[in-house]
């Protein structure tokens, strides 16, 4: 290597360092700020402002989660597997399998994530591998896992993904076979309002109930035969870490259009972009959906992460995504307090006797679902929120309905779980009770990307307000009532 090329070398490696890449990212500073400059445009036309405090870096982390969440285009798997192979003899000579000479071997429960093609949101996988080694060889297990987070990070189509890691594994290794098995999820693509205000059931729990889920397989070799008794060793194996997964599961085809938000491709909503207009990252607004500002910010985001936009699976990516940040863009939104005057303070009756913060006054409202997008990376969080508040004597409760209608006035914008509590407990207290407590549990789905994947993380966060904050005995049991409800599955 000459002086020069080092030179060139040094300088994309403190760059890389400078903007927190990984180690495999010796990345292109402009495709970077082309995606940041993309994200501006997307926050613009939210109608929010970009240099204000909490998005000033939202741009930057923007584009390097999405830079980080698809290193896999810029990574081979020839150099992951080259020098993990390991000599390994196995039977020499009578019946039956061990070692490199036909024993199986499955790793099991590789947790990733992956964005999704058709909607650009990340999306939840299990991998399960197994290969039956050839050529007296073996190859490093943790190999396994990089090879198959090479394909989980790109965009991707869990059919796609479990197909691209089978016949990489079996190209690179020579094995008798490869087996791929995929459990994925993927956030419901809900319509927000409606969700959010009950009009739809929606799960309470912080689990991944509720969530698409799809399973599929790949096999490659000795796996090629669907029939043979492999893929039932294969499938015992999995069926020991509670993976249990019927033979015949085998046999199914292609899971298409996987992902929810294929529904925004109805006629309704715009229906897709035209290959027709797409061009070196840019779209035309002549035929584009209503948003041909953000559908083109979209598009560059996609060119500049190195994907082809004319590939049939991207055509209508850029619409449906665009579709989804909408859904949180709350110009009009009204909170809906059925005759309540927001300006009234005198709604539960002030004048009457209050309560003394005897426990038996509180009155809550549990499990009311949410959905929100986080300000600093642009991904959605989602979860439940319990509200408590003391009731004066004589006064009218607090409708569900009306609860329900201020906790989705406050999520459907950009938000901070943190903001989204305070904002909802202050509300409360300002319109109706000052007494008043809000808890928000939420999953993140920037905590399953960024490089951090805790898959099944939650947060919770608190606001007391009058009585709850002085009164230890009201908030204890406040808790104590959701900890009940929740335990119960109520």
């Amino acid at each position: 290597m000459d002086a020069l090329d080092e030179a060139h070398c040094n300088g994309e490696l403190e760059i890389g360092l400078k903007l927190g890449f990984s180690e495999l990212g010796l990345e292109d500073e402009s495709e970077t700020a082309a995606i940041e400059e993309a994200v501006k445009v997307l926050l613009q036309s939210l109608g929010e402002d970009s240099t204000r405090e909490g998005l000033r870096k939202t741009p930057l982390r923007v584009a390097k989660a999405l830079r980080e969440g698809t290193r896999g285009y810029r990574q081979r798997v020839k150099d992951i597997v080259q020098g993990a192979l390991f000599p390994e003899a196995g039977l020499d000579s009578g019946v039956g399998h061990a070692g490199g000479a036909g024993g199986l071997v499955v790793v099991r429960d590789l947790d990733l994530f992956s964005y999704c093609e058709c909607c650009l949101l990340p999306f939840q996988v299990q991998c399960h591998v197994g290969y039956v080694p050839s050529g007296k060889q073996v190859v490093g297990l943790s190999k396994l896992s990089r090879v198959a987070d090479v394909f989980a990070k790109r965009l991707q189509d869990p059919q796609r993904l479990a197909n691209e890691v089978c016949v990489a594994l079996q190209n690179v290794i020579k094995p008798a076979g490869v087996a791929v098995f995929l459990q994925s999820w993927h956030i419901p693509f809900p319509e927000v309002e409606e969700s959010c205000l009950g009009l739809i059931s929606h799960p309470s729990k912080m689990d991944m109930q509720g969530w698409v889920k799809v399973s599929v397989c790949s096999g490659s070799g000795v796996f090629d035969n669907k029939n043979g008794d492999v893929w039932g060793d294969f499938l015992a194996l999995l069926k020991f870490r509670g993976v249990n997964v019927e033979k015949n599961f085998i046999h199914s085809s292609s899971t298409h259009f996987w992902c929810p938000s294929r529904s925004l491709d109805a006629p309704t909503c715009n229906g897709h972009v035209s290959t027709k207009n797409v061009s070196n990252g840019r779209i035309s607004s002549k035929t584009g959906p209503a948003y041909p500002a953000m559908i083109t910010a979209v598009a560059s985001i996609l060119h500049s992460l190195g994907e082809d936009l004319l590939r049939k699976e991207l055509v209508g990516t850029p619409n449906r995504f665009v579709q989804w940040l909408m859904k949180f863009n709350r110009s009009n939104l009204e909170m809906k307090l059925n005759g309540f005057d927001s300006g009234r303070r005198d709604v539960l009756k002030p004048n009457l006797h209050r309560g003394t913060g005897n426990v038996d006054e509180i009155q809550s409202e549990l499990n009311m679902p949410f959905w929100s997008q986080c300000e600093h990376h642009l991904l959605p969080f989602h979860g439940v929120v319990h509200i408590g508040y003391f009731h004066a004597e004589g006064a009218e409760l607090i409708g569900r309905s009306i609860l329900q209608s201020i906790v989705h006035f406050h999520g459907c914008k950009l938000q901070i779980q943190e903001r989204l509590t305070k904002q909802i407990a202050e509300t409360v207290s300002s319109v109706f009770s000052k007494d008043v407590m809000v808890v928000v549990e939420a999953n993140h789905i920037c905590m399953i990307s960024r490089g951090i994947e805790k898959l099944r993380s939650s947060t919770a966060t608190i606001a007391a307000l009058g009585q709850f904050s002085t009164n230890p005995d009201a908030k204890a049991t406040f808790l104590q009532t959701i900890s009940n409800t929740t335990a119960s599955g109520g």
